[in-house]
């Protein structure tokens, strides 16, 4: 028996979102992006489900590499228009309990004061269910429309994204003390001063010298999700990351990436299986082997070649414009995401992959494999994935929007359950409480616990 199987919905606030050309499907539903019903409706569904949470990825930018144009992503709608994904999820969790919301912002476009606030609400408004997924941002055209000549370096952002997380913990774990809050309604006091203090940091990149103007939220600090898995972001998410996030295309490769993340995590003197590590995967079922073939073959016909390489461009920062369909696929140092070209060329030395290849295979189901089966096939499919890479759980993209939910639960996760790998009911608590079965702070060897209010923090010092 494998080790139990966690599922997260990967979505985004858009809609063709990791299955290019999908959405002209006559059941796709993505295209409702903009009502809240949307929302609700598939809420609802990873609910019954027992799903973790649905974590929900953004951009603040345009795929314009393929092609050097914006043409492609406007007319195949890859990933624009995309709203705000923290707005939907205040809707989600008043028709839900349980299900947890990992949440996509970048540090490369918000000062960390407003938006500790911003999550510090959300934390509030959901009584704790909230993750932020920690991203630098890969597309240039996002840094242009905020006034910046371009994009920092790759490993330049992870540098601010250091000192942005220690502002966030400055303002999450040491500005309110645990017991500031009285709500004394007799003497008129509702907070301790004494026990409230600004966090006086100044440092390279940002200087913050007052309080958190929000009173602590459930966890203080979210649930911290990280999705980097070049070097730097791996070095990065061994210092914060709770949860991690990879997208390869292949078993060897996930296993490389997995191997390298708990080695890292051991070097940072933490747990290396206290990060659950969730891979990128699809999953088209049915009630037997051929109906889920067939459901597959049909997806596969609404795929589309251009809106794959648009979505590949952004990613990896090449403009595959400028090969031919039967060119091989090579490593190119780039500014975006450098772990994607890395998977396909060096990450499994058994796959040499040509251009037309990884355009097929991200037309349907995005970068990660698509599984294709009965409950019985699929569920024996991911229990391999579990064993072979030794990840903790699956970041499950939509083919059609909701279908592809709808039928995992209603096929795959009955059958996970009766083998015994898969929760029959949630834990009580905060989502940090759901998913590790402790408190609901971070724990005391987490970098972000060192900024607690105390004696080694230097809010205390100068307080």
């Amino acid at each position: 028996m494998s080790k139990r199987i966690s599922f997260n919905a990967f979505e985004m606030n858009c809609i063709a979102h990791q299955s290019p050309g999908l959405w002209r499907h006559p059941l796709d539903r993505s295209t409702e992006y903009k009502d809240l019903e949307y929302w609700t409706d598939l809420a609802k569904i990873l609910e019954q489900g027992y799903f973790d949470g649905i974590f929900i990825a953004d951009v603040l930018g345009i795929y314009d590499v393929y092609h050097h144009s914006a043409e492609h992503a406007l007319t195949g709608a890859v990933q624009v228009p995309v709203n705000d994904p923290l707005q939907i999820v205040p809707a989600m969790a008043a028709v839900t309990q349980h299900l947890g919301f990992g949440v996509t912002t970048s540090i490369s476009f918000e000062h960390p004061y407003p938006f500790a606030r911003r999550l510090s609400t959300l934390d509030h408004l959901t009584k704790g269910r909230v993750g932020w997924n920690i991203v630098t941002s890969y597309l240039e055209s996002g840094s242009k429309n905020l006034g910046l000549k371009t994009q920092e370096n790759h490993d330049d952002r992870y540098d601010i994204a250091d000192e942005y997380l220690e502002v966030l913990y400055k303002l999450w774990e040491g500005s309110w003390e645990q017991d500031a809050v009285l709500r004394d309604k007799q003497r008129g006091i509702f907070a301790d001063h004494h026990k409230v203090h600004p966090i006086r940091h100044q440092g390279k990149y940002f200087t913050v010298p007052g309080i958190h103007i929000c009173e602590p939220s459930p966890q203080r600090t979210p649930v911290l999700y990280q999705a980097g898995a070049s070097t730097r972001g791996q070095q990065f998410a061994s210092q914060n990351a709770e949860c991690v996030f990879i997208a390869p295309p292949s078993k060897a490769a996930a296993k490389k990436v997995v191997q390298g993340i708990r080695a890292k995590l051991v070097e940072q003197g933490r747990d290396p299986y206290s990060v659950k590590i969730y891979t990128l995967l699809s999953i088209v079922t049915d009630s037997s082997d051929v109906k889920a073939q067939q459901k597959f073959k049909e997806y596969q016909s609404y795929g589309s070649y251009d809106g794959a390489l648009t979505l590949l461009s952004g990613w990896s920062g090449v403009d595959f414009s400028q090969y031919q369909p039967t060119d091989k696929v090579e490593y190119i140092q780039t500014n975006a995401i450098q772990s994607l070209l890395d998977s396909y060329v060096n990450a499994d030395p058994n796959r040499v992959w040509t251009i037309e290849e990884i355009a097929n295979w991200n037309s349907v189901g995005g970068n990660g494999p698509v599984l294709v089966g009965s409950a019985e096939t699929v569920a024996d499919a991911l229990q391999e994935w579990v064993t072979e890479t030794d990840v903790d759980g699956f970041n499950l993209a939509y083919i059609l929007a909701h279908q592809t939910f709808s039928d995992v639960v209603e096929f795959i996760v009955p059958e996970l359950q009766k083998r015994g790998v898969y929760q029959t009911e949630y834990a009580h608590g905060t989502l940090r409480e759901k998913l590790f079965g402790q408190g609901p702070y971070l724990p005391e060897n987490h970098r972000g616990a060192g900024y607690r209010f105390g004696e080694k923090n230097p809010i205390a010092a100068a307080s």
